[in-house]
């Protein structure tokens, strides 16, 4: 009879600190010290804090001696850290991940209104990131916005597309939704 598989098992980490390469450092290493292995991890500026988030996996020991380890490492490095026991992630084999571009004059309602459209059409969420910046020629506040979207099994293309870019006119936003592509070729 053999042995069944042993069930990975992840933790995820947000934490914020105000120097992101010695944030970032110091949960890597602890990480390794305690047998873990990153296995993703996000790193974004905001204004002067740094917001890091790590997915860590390991043997359920390995990932209690790292969970317990925290709070003192936070503390003597100056970061706040919250951690949540994770399960892997679901295998979604017939979902299309698609990207949406949005750029357009800022306003407070854009994200939300985004996604709602995409909740309504029950496309999932992976990725977002969003930056406003103030125009060079007329001095006001822009938006820009990358969604990595994943499209359920089933979804006609073409429909949604339509759909997307009729919603974009709409609120008179400039955007564009494309297959996901690789960064690296």
């Amino acid at each position: 009879m053999s042995t069944p598989p042993v069930r990975e098992q992840f933790l995820v980490i947000s934490a914020l600190g105000s120097n992101a390469m010695e944030l970032t450092n110091v949960l890597c290493r602890a990480s390794h010290e305690n047998r873990c292995a990153v296995i993703s991890t996000r790193l974004s500026r905001h204004g002067e804090l740094s917001a890091l988030v790590l997915q860590i996996s390991g043997s359920w020991d390995a990932l209690a001696r790292l969970e317990a380890g925290l709070p003192a490492l936070a503390k003597k490095h100056e970061f706040t850290a919250n951690v949540i026991r994770s399960a892997a992630q679901e295998v979604r084999p017939q979902a299309l991940p698609y990207v949406a571009y949005v750029s357009s004059v800022y306003r407070p309602d854009i994200l939300n209104e985004l996604c709602q459209f995409f909740i309504d059409h029950r496309v999932e969420l992976e990725a977002l990131t969003c930056d406003t910046y103030q125009a060079p020629q007329t001095g006001g506040t822009m938006l820009n916005a990358t969604l990595t979207v994943t499209l359920p099994a089933g979804t006609q293309i073409s429909w949604l597309r339509d759909q997307f870019l009729d919603f974009a006119d709409a609120l008179n936003l400039d955007a564009l939704i494309e297959p996901w592509r690789p960064q690296n070729p």
